[in-house]
This record gives structure tokens, sequence and C-alpha cells, in this order.
């Protein structure tokens, strides 16, 4: 199957593909994030491959880190062919002043609670979707706080030997 997945994107997006990487066994595509929908509408609609299953979305926070010289952000898309049971990823790196992907919720209707999640813990915009709104942080929180500038804080957590104190709130 990974031989058949690199012949696809070698022939069909070339000039999409940054890098191909192989990591235990775990097969990633690097690609340019103009090509992201369309990548993945003609994986979906492959009856070949069969990717059917987009099975998580997460990304990556670079800032101060040497990756961060190809994007500070990267998104990743897990997908997963039930047919073949097999699973890779496309990673999409992007810049930190303009973190902007496009929406796959017309592709895969999983995508909508997966990009809201990154949406809200790292900033990350996805252009197209129904309804990017906070989906686990307060609505009065400014900020993502999975990225790597955001403010450190912490509360001490009230226990039944302080819940007289009233909590303590270290910056």
């Amino acid at each position: 199957m990974e031989e058949k997945l690199r012949d696809f994107f070698e022939t069909n997006y070339k000039e999409a593909l940054i890098r191909k990487d192989n990591f235990r066994d775990q097969q990633s595509f690097y690609i340019k994030r103009e090509y992201l929908f369309d990548i993945c509408r003609a994986l979906l609609n492959n009856s070949e491959f069969e990717f059917k299953f987009l099975s998580e979305i997460t990304s990556i926070d670079w800032l101060g880190r040497p990756e961060e010289s190809n994007g500070r952000f990267e998104v990743i898309y897990v997908l997963f062919s039930l047919k073949h049971k097999y699973r890779f990823l496309i990673k999409v790196p992007l810049p930190g002043d303009n973190p902007v992907v496009d929406s796959l919720t017309p592709l895969w209707r999983t995508a909508d609670w997966l990009e809201r999640e990154v949406w809200d813990l790292m900033g990350i915009e996805f252009t197209g979707h129904p309804n990017l709104v906070k989906i686990l942080t307060p609505d009065d929180l400014e900020g993502h706080p999975l990225r790597k500038d955001f403010p450190l804080t912490y509360e001490i957590p009230q226990f039944s030997h302080n819940k007289e104190e009233p909590p303590e709130v270290i910056l």
C-alpha cells in the first residue's frame, strides 16, 4: 500500500509534495496547503485506496524549534482505509502569521469537531468551516492555550484541607 500511495502522490501531485517520510512504519506526506482539499477529495473518491475515514486532525506549534523554519505550525491529518486496514498522515506546514487552511468538512463529517478543537486550542483557521467556534475553552478566554507563546498560569487546586482559603492564582 505504501508504494501505491507514493506513486499516487508522485504521479498526480508532484508539485504539491514538499517531502515524504516514513518513521516507524508510519508513512507521512508533507504537502502545500493549497493542495490539501483536492488531494483529500482524490483519496476519498479513489476506489483503489478507499480512505473513507478521517480519524484525527491535530497540530504542532514549532515556535523556537529548528522545524519552525518550515512553518511555525503543522496540521496533521490521519486518514484510514477500512478496506485495507491502512493509515497514513498528511502534514501541512503553515506560517505563524497566517495559519489558515481549507476545511475538510465537505469531505468528512468528522472534520467538523476535529477542526473546531484545533481552532480552539491552537488558533488555526479552517476556511469554509460551517461553525468554527470554541469547543473546549471558556468563551471569555483570549488566545489559544496550546500555542507555545500562551502565558503560563495555574491555580492551586482546592481540596478538603484548603477549601476555606481563596484559590491562589500564580502568574
